[in-house]
């Protein structure tokens, strides 16, 4: 197989927006048979035909689906490169770029990038978004690490690896408002208590519903979030009591008038960096990653 020629994949990657060779010459202002002859040559480079007859104009075969795919992330690649080149070029220092899942605890999130922050010159650039959409961006190498609380799923097309950081032991919380008359120890209280909780696609639902369940309580809940820090900004505000990870224990309580109900150590968060590289390249993601281990 020949090197792609890159020319050649974005005559092709033209033709397959316009839905057709003629009118990808005219939006490239070429002859016809330039840019059949260019796509043709890609065909031949990779091995498998791109398009075929479809009544009187030509459709993407299988294959071709599969390069228009990969030409559109090389091709936003390439769009984006001359502002980054520029911005790095601009900026001295270390760049980090790190994607935080929207349903890892904000708090945690402070703990697990303690080991990089301090490091002179860092800029330091967070992204929360799905933890899909994140292993998506990890694998177009828009992002250095995703932090999570789950590791990457097996995946033979998805080339990431996990790294275990470490776990935390989750605690209850509650806003002294809720408290007055409270009937019960803890964990009893929690049943006569509105509950805030984690909606399930965050990997600590299952394991807080089980711990419910098993201690004899049918929750109130009165609020699911996505958002940990949604969650804990609307326990504070009075709405219910909730759960966090123990290495909250220090910000929560004196920071924000909550009170500190018992803590569950059965219930464990576990935290993982993700990377597109089984070597750690990254001067601040090796800081983050010791003493981990890869899993």
């Amino acid at each position: 197989m020949y090197p792609i020629n890159f020319r050649h994949l974005y005559y092709f990657w033209v033709a397959s927006k316009e839905g057709g060779i003629a009118r990808a010459a005219e939006r490239l202002d070429m002859a016809i048979q330039t840019v059949s002859t260019q796509v043709r040559e890609l065909e031949h480079s990779l091995g498998h035909t791109l398009f075929r007859s479809a009544g009187r104009g030509i459709e993407l075969t299988e294959a071709g689906t599969t390069a228009v795919r990969y030409a559109e992330q090389i091709f936003q690649l390439a769009e984006a490169l001359p502002a980054a080149v520029r911005e790095a070029a601009a900026e001295p220092g270390v760049r980090l770029n790190v994607g935080i899942a929207d349903s890892l605890p904000k708090l945690a999130v402070r703990h697990l990038l303690q080991p990089a922050v301090q490091t002179p010159g860092l800029r330091l650039l967070c992204h929360e978004s799905s933890f899909d959409d994140l292993l998506a961006d990890l694998a177009r190498h828009r992002l250095d690490v995703v932090l999570a609380d789950r590791p990457a799923p097996t995946n033979p097309n998805l080339r990431v690896f996990s790294h275990r950081l470490g776990k935390a032991s989750l605690a209850w919380y509650a806003p002294a408002t809720l408290l007055d008359g409270r009937e019960g120890d803890f964990p009893a209280c929690l049943a006569h208590l509105p509950l805030l909780l984690p909606t399930t696609h965050s990997a600590v639902r299952a394991r807080l519903d089980d711990w419910l369940a098993r201690h004899g309580i049918r929750p109130r809940i009165v609020g699911e979030f996505e958002d940990s820090a949604l969650l804990a900004t609307f326990g504070e505000s009075g709405l219910g009591a909730f759960a966090a990870p123990e290495w909250s224990f220090d910000d929560l309580p004196r920071a924000r008038g909550l009170t500190l109900l018992g803590r569950c150590p059965e219930v464990v968060e576990h935290f993982y960096a993700i990377l597109a590289h089984r070597k750690v390249e990254h001067p601040v993601v090796r800081k983050l990653l010791l003493p981990a281990e890869p899993s």
